[in-house]
């Protein structure tokens, strides 16, 4: 038994739509669309025409290359920008001593009950990371087990009832009803933490555009989450300030120079276009980029490790911190993490390898859009109660074998002729001329130096 799911990744530097075939619990991917983010700052819908206009034809991409039309439903991301979250216990009797899932929901609604969420505020996702059975502590199953008294503890995200409309409205305008929210740190948890990871404990941070969420597991379920309205394209307004260029030129310098590992050989002079000026360019120690990108990224990955420390949850972290998101291409950053997460270990990770996965989704900055495709196939926490108050729970699905599933059933094309979405994506980014020339350090004028280290000076004092 097959059935086809799509799933939408709503971020603020792009809309990836992933379409996947799912047979036995096993998605394949056989249509994705990716289109420049617009209408969305920060993870937040800040103009619902232009969003869903972006949603819209990434949705279309992905339908023309699966030669599928008639899918009409969504399972999208939601931001952690949107979402609060509080930890919250329920207890319940078991009459009839033998525990089933009537029971489980009647403990998972207690617990919510118990929360007092406000009006103003809807369920996202209820999220059980421990269950007692009568004296027994750390039950991992309660399913057909034997018992009096049943008492969960649970990680409840909410988000406020008039933001999440307004995101409901953007898919809605983009032809799309909606299948089930997700929100983004869980979707991303889901592509790329193991089993072992979730058991040990562990903190999953995705860090985007203009992003990071992080959530903590214990107990193979979520019990933190937290959000950072700060990513990569800050890194870029950063350079295009302390190097007085435009922003598509920092773009350049970050992607091609933006290495954090000191011993790299790099050229020591670069040429960029001035700001505000037609033809004129000017040249920057790359020492002065690279000192603008790694002060950024420290006071970043800082203030996360500063989260996790609030969290309460350090301790618990056996399997340390995986991190994932675009920004992890920055070659070095791993170390670092290393250097900021002590004493943690720290992996950086794609996607789950998944039947179908085109080369430009392996990347770290799709996470979100896999986890939502293996949400849909059923790779989601033993229990949960989703967006849309239905109960969720894996029944056999635990032990999911991830291995690609041979389809034999056809489809038919729409459209000969299919773009390269990602060279679509570079080619609405204003394109810029660049020239390297690799010169002696000696010869830079000290005093201009002088003059941009303290510029950045000024600039890194304002970061955040």
């Amino acid at each position: 038994m097959s059935h086809t799911i799509l799933g939408i990744d709503i971020g603020s530097s792009k809309i990836c739509s992933i379409i996947a075939e799912v047979k036995d619990g096993i998605p394949q991917i056989i249509g994705t669309g990716t289109q420049k983010s617009q209408g969305v700052k920060k993870g937040v819908i800040v103009n619902i025409e232009l969003a869903s206009r972006a949603i819209k034809n990434s949705i279309s991409d992905a339908k023309r290359m699966a030669g599928l039309d008639n899918i009409n439903k969504a399972i999208v991301s939601i931001s952690g920008a949107y979402t609060k979250s509080i930890n919250s216990s329920g207890v319940v009797n078991i009459p009839g001593s033998e525990i089933g899932i009537k029971e489980i929901s009647r403990v998972l609604e207690t617990a919510l009950y118990n929360a007092s969420i406000p009006s103003e505020y809807e369920i996202v996702h209820v999220l059980p990371y421990k269950f007692k059975l009568d004296d027994q502590d750390f039950i991992e199953d309660p399913m057909g087990m034997n018992g009096t008294r049943l008492e969960v503890f649970v990680h409840i995200v909410t988000a406020q009832r008039t933001s999440l409309e307004n995101l409901k409205k953007s898919v809605r305008l983009a032809g799309m009803e909606i299948e089930n929210i997700v929100l983004s740190a869980y979707a991303a948890s889901i592509a790329v933490l193991s089993d072992d990871e979730k058991e040990l404990g562990v903190a999953c941070i995705d860090i985007g555009g203009s992003t990071c969420e992080l959530m903590i597991y214990e107990g193979n379920s979520m019990k933190y989450n937290d959000f950072l309205g700060v990513g990569s394209h800050h890194i870029t307004s950063d350079l295009a300030m302390v190097l007085n260029t435009h922003i598509a030129a920092a773009e350049t310098v970050k992607i091609n120079y933006g290495n954090l590992s000191s011993t790299q050989e790099t050229p020591q002079r670069i040429e960029v276009p001035s700001i505000g000026t037609d033809d004129t360019k000017h040249f920057i120690t790359l020492t002065t980029a690279q000192e603008v990108i790694h002060s950024r990224v420290v006071e970043t990955l800082s203030i996360l490790a500063k989260s996790i420390i609030k969290s309460g949850l350090k301790d618990q972290l056996g399997a340390g911190v995986v991190l994932t998101g675009g920004m992890l291409n920055m070659s070095g950053i791993d170390d670092i993490a290393r250097a900021i997460f002590q004493r943690m270990p720290v992996r950086v990770a794609k996607p789950i390898e998944t039947a179908g996965l085109f080369e430009e989704l392996k990347d770290p900055d799709n996470s979100v859009a896999i986890g939502l495709i293996w949400y849909g196939a059923g790779k989601y926490t033993n229990y949960e109660k989703d967006s849309e108050k239905n109960i969720r729970y894996k029944k056999d699905k635990s032990n999911i074998d991830p291995t690609p599933t041979q389809y034999s059933q056809q489809r038919s094309f729409i459209g000969a002729d299919l773009t390269n979405l990602k060279e679509e994506i570079m080619k609405s980014e204003q394109k810029i001329q660049k020239k390297d020339i690799i010169n002696d350090i000696n010869s830079v004028n000290s005093a201009k130096n002088n003059k941009i280290s303290n510029i950045f000076a000024r600039w890194a004092s304002k970061l955040f």
